[in-house]
């Protein structure tokens, strides 16, 4: 367990390989689950503001869900809001490209120009898991384990990819690049120093 700040990162974090593998999963992320993507509090008033940016990127089925049932749901389970899901279960804001992968329509729009927001925190950490203990303000990053990103473990392998790295972008967003540099000197330090991290 690693200590940056308020912020605990778990060994996995550093030590095990994920490089996404949309070809061999074809986005299974976006639709498998009982839950849609975990969303921060600051996050539901960002989705009702992009809404009419984001929905000619939507598939019909999605924007009649957000419509009629709005862009976010409270799931007492786990405590927190998420993404509404379709009746099959799939993320509202699911689309599905010429090949057959699913992917965000909210980083559709924002790769088009036409949002400011790339798509929500925990999807874009993904397989890291951020969780907040709200009586002491720490925060804690683990590494999610999913079966469907079995194919994604192996690239990451071949690639020698760490967790890390391959989220680098969304821990910059999330905590800055003082934390994540510090953390690519941990790993350094603790010789995690493979791979090279995604856009």
């Amino acid at each position: 367990m690693l200590m940056i700040g308020n912020i605990l990162i778990s060994d996995d974090v550093l030590q095990q390989q994920f490089l996404c593998n949309l070809s061999a999963c074809k986005g299974a992320c976006c639709w498998e689950g009982d839950f849609g993507a975990p969303l921060l509090e600051e996050e539901l008033q960002t989705l009702d503001r992009i809404y009419d940016e984001v929905k000619p990127f939507l598939r019909p089925e999605g924007r009649e869900v957000i419509e009629s049932e709005g862009a976010y749901t409270y799931y007492e389970e786990n405590e927190e809001y998420g993404t509404s899901l379709l009746p099959d279960g799939a993320c509202v804001y699911m689309i599905v490209d010429e090949k057959g992968v699913a992917k965000c329509g909210i980083e559709a729009a924002h790769r088009a120009g036409a949002t400011d927001f790339p798509k929500p925190v925990s999807c874009h950490l993904y397989p890291v898991r951020a969780s907040r203990h709200e009586a002491t303000g720490m925060e804690a990053l683990n590494y999610d384990r999913w079966d469907i990103c079995s194919a994604a473990c192996t690239l990451g392998k071949e690639q020698q990819l760490p967790v890390f790295r391959f989220v680098k972008t969304a821990l910059i967003r999330k905590y800055g690049e003082a934390f994540y540099e510090q953390l690519e000197a941990a790993a350094e330090d603790l010789g995690h120093c493979k791979g090279e991290g995604q856009a």
